[in-house]
């Protein structure tokens, strides 16, 4: 009996969701190989390389070729934002789950997602660039203000 390309990306999305990634990515692997056209298989391929292989060049290659050819689906963008955070770069994976909110907004994974890497403070002087120097020692000097309650902040999105 031959397992589809389906079955096994279904199989692989459940190890994933279990936290089983090495077993995730053999599934996805798979079902990548049946049927290498399906932008999903793909995606789901390359966020399982990143997890487990730590192949990032590759996984990012595959994740954002499905991206590009199903640019409406918003799982696709949580997986190339899922890929950037596995590496530590957390600006583009904000970037990707903004990205992929903006067709899903009501998508309760990726809002909690968003959420949990947390918000930043706004520029103490928004006319400045953040990484200006003056900005970034008025920050230094406002987390201290904050820290003892003296001074509320405020957020940006």
């Amino acid at each position: 009996m031959s397992v589809t390309a389906e079955e096994q990306y279904r199989r692989g999305r459940d190890l994933l969701a279990a936290g089983q990634y090495a077993e995730a990515l053999e599934h996805f692997r798979n079902a990548h190989n049946l049927d290498q056209a399906n932008p999903r298989y793909r995606s789901f391929y390359g966020l399982g390389l990143a997890l487990v292989d730590r192949r990032f060049d590759r996984a990012l290659e595959l994740c954002r070729s499905a991206a590009k050819e199903e640019f409406f689906n918003p799982e696709l963008y949580h997986n190339l934002s899922r890929v950037h955070l596995a590496f530590g770069f957390k600006a583009e994976a904000i970037r990707y789950l903004r990205r992929g909110l903006m067709i899903d907004p009501s998508n309760g994974e990726m809002l909690g997602e968003l959420q949990s890497l947390g918000m930043r403070s706004a520029p103490v002087l928004t006319f400045l660039p953040r990484r200006h120097p003056i900005n970034r020692l008025l920050g230094r000097v406002r987390r201290v203000w904050v820290r003892t309650g003296a001074v509320p902040i405020q957020q940006t999105a």
